[in-house]
């Protein structure tokens, strides 16, 4: 019998389950080492903890490891409903705030904030929690630096070419306002805009040679962002990623990834904040914190988000050997 415990919070709206007991710690120098190892070794875990009926299509989740070097605090490695993210910021600002209610990070007595450095498979990040009365509250991680692949490609999608602009915050993202399909992020438009993420991501992942800046080997376009502008600095988006999954949160690496673009076109400048709402409401904060160009000549993006988690759960999942549906099943 398995048995596989986690702790859940959600950050935003944004589940986010932390497993803490039950399965081996992945194995490797680098936590982009031990994310190839649990792509091996963990992936009945990561599915039976995102598929119904102990998750759901739109889970997300992570394994603890040990950090990179004695820099950091910790090291993660992300899944999700399609297997194993390179990034995650709602899962960063989890995680910080999960590090200091379990006391695996101590804050000096009367502290107002605290700093969390965690390893990723993208590379280092550091949180810093802010604390109210010895409690974590919100919480503004600064990311690996965002650059921008393209503005302005163009794809063919459903027979007609669509304009969008690529960045990195992570992972690849590709980004295009909600209005030029003819639609709003609202509950309502929904389907129509995962059916409009499949299509682009898949006609991006056919024509544009998208290769990660860091050491996890990976390719592709991970999500497309939707968004509709409420303001200079305002703006209201949904994520779609992985295999059609929806994020609830405002999306944290692609927030950074969204920032870069904002910054390459000129619409919001270094020291300035971009408000991001959610499909559901909530809100982070994306800051552009610097710009450094880089050896290739893309300009390299300092960002921030902040957002604040909550403590949903504790669980003890099982799974029984005579289960008929053993690791579960994804319907959506």
């Amino acid at each position: 019998m398995t048995m596989v415990t986690t702790t859940d919070y959600h950050t935003a709206g944004e589940p986010f389950r932390i497993v803490t007991a039950g399965v081996a710690t992945p194995r490797g120098r680098t936590v982009a080492e031990r994310r190839r190892w649990a792509q091996s070794h963990l992936d009945d875990i990561r599915a039976l903890l995102c598929r119904e009926p102990r998750g759901h299509a739109d889970m997300y989740g992570c394994f603890l490891t040990p950090p990179d070097d004695d820099g950091g605090d910790l090291g993660t490695v992300f899944f999700h409903n399609d297997g194993f993210s390179t990034a995650c910021g709602h899962g960063t600002i989890a995680l910080a705030t999960w590090a200091i209610e379990t006391g695996l990070v101590t804050p000096a007595p009367g502290a107002t904030e605290h700093r969390v450095v965690i390893d990723v498979p993208s590379g280092r990040v550091a949180a810093v929690v802010a604390l109210e009365d010895g409690r974590p509250a919100a919480a503004r991680f600064r990311n690996v630096p965002s650059v921008v692949h393209t503005l302005d490609v163009e794809l063919e999608v459903h027979g007609r070419p669509l304009h969008l602009d690529v960045a990195y915050g992570g992972a690849f993202y590709a980004a295009i306002e909600a209005a030029r399909l003819g639609l709003e992020v609202v509950p309502a438009d929904l389907p129509a805009l995962i059916g409009w993420g499949r299509a682009i991501q898949a006609a991006a992942n056919a024509e544009l040679d998208l290769r990660l800046p860091d050491d996890t080997g990976e390719v592709g376009l991970y999500g497309v962002i939707f968004f509709d502008r409420l303001a200079t600095a305002h703006q209201r988006n949904v994520t779609v990623f992985a295999d059609g999954q929806v994020d609830r949160s405002p999306c944290g690496s692609g927030t950074s990834a969204r920032l870069a673009i904002m910054g390459e076109r000129g619409e919001l400048a270094v020291g300035e904040t971009l408000v991001h709402d959610s499909l559901v409401g909530t809100r982070f904060l994306g800051r552009l914190v610097g710009c450094q160009p880089g050896s290739d000549a893309r300009n390299r993006w300092d960002t921030e988000v902040e957002g604040r988690a909550a403590r949903t759960g504790q669980h003890t999942f099982v799974l029984e050997p005579d289960d008929e549906l053993g690791v579960g099943f994804v319907l959506r």
